[in-house]
């Protein structure tokens, strides 16, 4: 299935009248600030809410959400639109992805998180257990629409938890955009063309491999442990924004990828100043045991084996890296040591 990203809002109007019914899932953040923006759009509109977080990432949303649409009587001609950022797209799109056997869907990100990552590529999934995106689907929206006036409803936090892929993208992919993003702070980025080129460099990327088998690998740099990080920190009740996790494994993958010799000390020491510099060190947990054996259920690993993408010098990136259980405990202690 082909899929569109559009960055005109006013596509909407015209995809919904091609459906038998259209509605729209919203969390209580976008349908306060976001659904506003475009209402006009979306005239008599079945509106479905479900709370905002992370920790409502999981089945029993996705029962609130399955129940919504039987109740309203949802045929497989129906659509769904999904207005929110990565969590309400990737369980939004799985809700979507398995009712009766697969319903079309529309995801217009309202983060930047959403809108330079979560909304391209079709990975759709929820929690389970505290294992991330554990339990998911590929599976292509209709269409994605991005929308960038919706930054501006942004908290800092928010926008700078975005901002990790968008500088992951740079590392993996792009000497020269990661050259003119680390010379500026956050607040003096230019996000429309960030957001494009985030947005046609991961387009690119998951057209290749729609399902993960290559070079989609790379997308996955600082994810291995940053997933794990985020895991922990769910668990233990004081959640962290996935963007802040990643770039605490950004970090740490980098200092693997420097004791492999796949970048220089400066790179790393320029990787790690940037990173620090907008996201200040996080708490690091003391939990070695429990962090590695959550990297041990990353979905990139095979056989027991666990594989990271890493930076294999600025700009470029390698994956499926081997890893060994003492060269995660030496990232940790390299972050510790920041």
């Amino acid at each position: 299935m082909t899929s569109i990203i559009s960055f005109n809002i006013q596509s909407i109007s015209d995809i919904r009248n091609s459906y038998s019914q259209v509605g729209i899932l919203t969390d209580h953040n976008t349908r306060a600030h976001c659904f506003p923006l475009i209402s006009e759009l979306l005239p008599n509109i079945q509106i479905i809410e479900v709370p905002a977080g992370e920790e409502h990432k999981n089945l029993d949303t996705c029962k609130t959400i399955w129940q919504k649409l039987t109740d309203l009587n949802f045929d497989r001609h129906s659509l769904l639109i999904v207005l929110g950022g990565g969590v309400l797209g990737d369980m939004g799109g799985f809700c979507a992805a398995t009712f009766k056997r697969g319903i079309d869907f529309v995801l217009i990100p309202t983060t930047l998180l959403s809108q330079v990552d979560a909304s391209v590529g079709g990975k759709l999934g929820i929690d389970f257990n505290h294992f991330k995106n554990h339990i998911g689907v590929f599976q292509k929206p209709k269409e994605t629409i991005i929308h960038t006036p919706f930054l501006k409803t942004l908290p800092k936090r928010e926008l700078r938890s975005g901002f990790a892929e968008v500088i992951k993208h740079c590392l993996i992919s792009d000497e020269s955009m990661w050259q003119t993003i680390s010379s500026k702070k956050l607040h003096d980025q230019n996000w429309e063309a960030l957001v494009k080129h985030s947005v046609e460099f991961k387009k690119s990327i998951t057209d290749q491999d729609p399902t993960e088998k290559g070079i989609r690998k790379i997308l996955n740099f600082g994810h291995t442990i940053g997933h794990a990080l985020e895991g922990y920190f769910l668990a233990e009740g004081n959640r962290i924004f996935h963007g802040e996790a990643i770039a605490m494994g950004m970090i740490m993958e980098s200092f693997i990828a420097k004791e492999k010799k796949l970048i220089t000390e400066d790179e790393l020491a320029k990787i790690t100043g940037y990173i620090i510099a907008i996201f200040e060190k996080q708490e690091m947990p003391w939990g070695d045991s429990a962090l590695i054996q959550l990297t041990k259920q990353d979905k990139k690993n095979k056989e027991n084996e666990i594989l990271m993408a890493l930076p294999n010098g600025i700009g470029r990136s390698k994956w499926d890296v081997a890893v060994s259980e003492e060269e995660l405990e030496s990232s940790f202690d390299f972050y510790r040591s920041l």
